[in-house]
């Protein structure tokens, strides 16, 4: 989708309270900058092209946008919690040690999946700070069928593959595909090696959260309303879902609409992996959004 040159960036970190933040840094200085947090199963590797194509004009002449792609505290190249202590409020003064780091006063907010918690309670907790929200296939209420599958594949991922094309299979990409061999690389990224092979950078704190919820059958306590906090935002927020999607139901929409009157929402084609199903879209419909707001 984009070629070389436009996804070079550079890294660095921040401390948070216990954890450094490990983050991807895109474009220069010109518009409202913007952060990305990402999901769950995924980590800043997986925003780089949208990252980079966000950071440039329409035309792509050159960056305009400060933008950035952060690993949450446990994921990626970001620290665990020595703690344990991944809660929303966590997670949401984590977006704004970064944004203090980089000396941004204010900022755009892009979440998708589990960090659209996240992103959801900063923006209604700082409302002067936040410029605007997108939710990249986020609501409050995750459905049946994706929260199983995501469950599953968490809570059953080995603690060692060895070697990373066992663990493409195991999340079900042939590492002899064409698709496979273009995305080798993100799962070189996504792994770290250990004794006898390779690990996912994550803290495995979630598996065994999913574990947990698996046996029991309860959910983990998040400790916070989203819904109320959906209804609490007062910045302009738009919501993306993937028409495809197994954990943003279709059902729900009608009421995340009626969360709040700031809130837009477009379907795309995609499924819950937006960023990889429909790049192009989510480009699209988010730099509208930036442009819209800057107005």
């Amino acid at each position: 989708m984009y070629d070389v040159a436009m996804r070079e960036h550079q890294t660095g970190n921040c401390l948070s309270g216990e954890v450094t933040l490990n983050y991807r840094r895109f474009g220069k200085r010109g518009g409202t900058p913007l952060l990305i947090v990402h999901g769950v199963s995924f980590f800043s590797y997986d925003w780089i092209d949208a990252a980079a194509a966000l950071a440039t004009d329409r035309d792509g002449a050159g960056g305009d946008r400060d933008v950035v792609a952060m690993d949450m505290r446990g994921f990626g190249d970001s620290t665990w919690s020595a703690a344990r202590d991944y809660s929303v409020p966590a997670n949401a003064r984590d977006i704004l040690a970064i944004a203090d780091d980089l000396g941004w006063q204010k900022f755009f907010l892009f979440g998708h999946s589990m960090s659209g918690r996240h992103c959801t309670w900063c923006a209604a907790e700082n409302p002067a700070r936040i410029a605007g929200l997108v939710l990249g296939d986020f609501s409050p209420e995750n459905a049946p069928a994706g929260s199983q599958r995501v469950a599953q594949t968490v809570a059953n991922t080995p603690d060692v593959f060895a070697s990373v094309e066992d663990a493409m299979r195991y999340f079900k990409v042939d590492p002899a595909s064409p698709a496979g061999q273009t995305r080798r690389a993100r799962f070189e990224a996504y792994l770290k090696p250990v004794d006898g092979g390779f690990t996912v950078k994550r803290d495995p704190f979630f598996r065994d959260q999913f574990r947990k919820a698996i046996e029991t059958g309860e959910r983990p306590k998040l400790g916070v309303d989203l819904w109320d906090a959906l209804k609490r935002l007062q910045v302009p927020t738009k919501v993306i879902r993937g028409a495809r999607s197994d954990l943003f139901a279709v059902e729900t929409v009608e009421k995340v609409r009626a969360a709040n009157p700031r809130i837009t929402l477009v379907e795309i084609d995609a499924g819950h992996n937006i960023a990889l199903d429909n790049p192009d879209a989510v480009v699209r419909e988010t730099r509208a959004f930036l442009e819209a707001c800057e107005v």
